[in-house]
């Protein structure tokens, strides 16, 4: 395909970046990669005079072109909540861009494109379900913890995450949430402790709430500092360690509960 020039209206053209980055960053994205497929796709159609500011939550765009017909500047702030990470998203946000590049599609095909990509799916409940207690039980068994102790995890991995999704849509806070979540694996594994199931209690709770640990976020906090963009790395930072906090305190306080009751120290 011949590559397009300054595209007729382009604001369309502005629309897309923005589609393109809204996609990314609500999924997990980090910044730079965020600024760099809205560039790539901005750059290839022909757009001269953009620019671009994206924080973890929002994207700031501007530019100078034909805006329905006549010369003018374009200038769009979109809020992006925080959310949870949905890399199969990203990846074909990523992918779809090197293809642009390359002069595959079209404007209006790219957009088609994306809208096809922003109504992917989830992976369905009983997915999530199963792959958090897989992953409890296998961090579980990493960290030191016998057979016993990993099948404990798994349980307490699937039940959390039955907890995770029926509350997904409620107006529970995400601080109450966590606390909760680190509470119930607790709670749970403390049960099947006294019931004489798994050997380490704590190498049981550690596997548990690791579906709760942010780790794409805290990750991609790490690297947006390293890459110079503070306010964004330091905000995704501070969110993880949030949710770190309110799951030692659902774990310490379900602790402090059995103490009271029963006194002791449990190992």
């Amino acid at each position: 395909m011949e590559k397009e020039t300054l595209h007729q209206n382009d604001q369309e053209l502005l629309e897309v970046a923005v589609m393109a980055g809204h996609i990314l960053l609500e999924n997990g994205a980090e910044i730079a990669r965020v600024e760099e497929t809205m560039e790539r796709i901005c750059r290839y159609f022909g757009a001269q005079s953009e620019n671009f500011f994206v924080l973890s939550n929002g994207i700031f765009v501007t530019g100078n072109g034909n805006f329905e017909g006549q010369r003018g500047q374009y200038a769009k702030v979109q809020h992006i909540p925080v959310k949870g990470a949905q890399l199969d998203k990203v990846v074909a946000v990523n992918q779809l861009s090197r293809e642009v590049e390359e002069g595959c599609y079209s404007l209006e095909e790219t957009k088609e494109k994306l809208e096809q990509i922003k109504r992917m799916p989830e992976k369905s409940f009983p997915v999530q379900i199963l792959a958090s207690g897989i992953g409890s039980a296998c961090f579980c068994y990493l960290l030191g913890g016998s057979l016993t102790d990993s099948a404990v995890a798994f349980a307490a991995g699937f039940l959390l995450y039955v907890f995770v999704l029926s509350v997904k849509k409620s107006d529970m806070t995400k601080i109450t949430k966590n606390i909760c979540g680190g509470a119930l694996v607790t709670l749970f594994c403390i049960l099947c402790h006294r019931l004489g199931l798994g050997e380490s209690l704590s190498n049981m709770i550690i596997g548990s709430i690791i579906p709760l640990v942010p780790g794409v976020a805290f990750t991609n906090g790490i690297r947006d500092i390293a890459d110079g963009d503070y306010i964004s790395g330091a905000v995704r930072i501070l969110d993880a360690i949030l949710v770190f906090l309110c799951v030692a305190i659902g774990v310490g306080v379900m602790f402090l509960i059995y103490h009271r009751v029963f006194g002791g120290v449990l190992l």
